[in-house]
């Protein structure tokens, strides 16, 4: 039976607004912060908000499988399936700094229905419906117009694994700082893909991310008019690929060549 896209859409804005109160009671308390690897945190809000999930969701969607960073990461997407960061950009959430979001997608295999991230600390709310084109706070939204990188504002992140990819990183710190107005790195890269969608930053790229950091994210940029692929080597983006490039579409070409270097 064919999936009413704006039905789940709903459902599932409901859900994420709920567990975004959540973070917002626990974002100036005292915070239960683990290690899962040498700079990878967890913490208890991650946690409850991603339980939060799974129950509202499983039934907005019943029979819907999960794949969830902190309890269902190994998930493999064959049918429709709900796609779950609690909180990207935990190590924000740990230091108070308020660039903390929940990621929410529904894909039926590889192809994206419904993305949704939802930054409650600032107040923005971003949501796409395959075929129902991107809001943000329930206004439409558009990627930029941007068409040379030395007007480009442009995104990126850092993989926990840093030192194993630090000379990649560096090369195309180099290559992109030197050819365009600048880089930012907020720390989140299902906002960061928002922030292409809505037309804030002008480009997005980073290395080995998961595909709950960029699975909402990835519908949000296409619904606004932008692209998405891979790049070394450029060639169409499918969730688990080591290397993403989002933009508004006229960067893109530019992008993948300074990405390539």
């Amino acid at each position: 039976m064919p999936i009413d896209v704006a039905a789940a859409l709903a459902g599932a804005l409901a859900a994420v607004r709920e567990a975004g109160e959540r973070i917002r009671a626990d974002f100036g308390a005292p915070r239960d912060v683990r290690r899962k690897g040498r700079i990878d945190l967890v913490t208890a809000t991650d946690l409850a908000v991603e339980a939060m999930l799974k129950e509202s969701l499983a039934k907005v969607l019943p029979g819907a499988a999960f794949l969830a960073e902190e309890t269902a990461a190994a998930t493999k997407l064959s049918g429709p399936t709900w796609i779950i960061d609690p909180v990207d950009g935990t190590t924000n959430f740990a230091h108070g700094f308020p660039f903390v979001c929940t990621s929410v997608a529904l894909y039926d295999g590889q192809e994206p229905l419904v993305g949704i991230v939802n930054a409650p600390i600032l107040g923005q709310c971003f949501e796409a419906g395959q075929g129902l084109g991107a809001r943000l706070n329930g206004v439409p939204i558009t990627v930029s117009t941007v068409a040379d990188p030395v007007d480009a504002l442009v995104a990126t992140g850092f993989p926990y694994a840093i030192r194993e990819n630090l000379d990649e990183i560096s090369a195309s710190l180099r290559a992109v700082l030197a050819a365009t107005q600048g880089i930012r790195r907020p720390g989140s890269a299902a906002l960061d893909l928002a922030y292409v969608a809505a037309g804030r930053f002008d480009a997005f790229y980073e290395m080995a991310l998961n595909p709950w950091d960029v699975a909402a994210g990835v519908l949000l940029v296409a619904e606004a008019g932008g692209r998405v692929t891979g790049y070394r080597p450029s060639a169409p983006y499918k969730l688990g690929d080591f290397r993403i490039l989002a933009s508004n579409g006229r960067l893109h070409g530019a992008m993948a060549e300074l990405l390539a270097e």
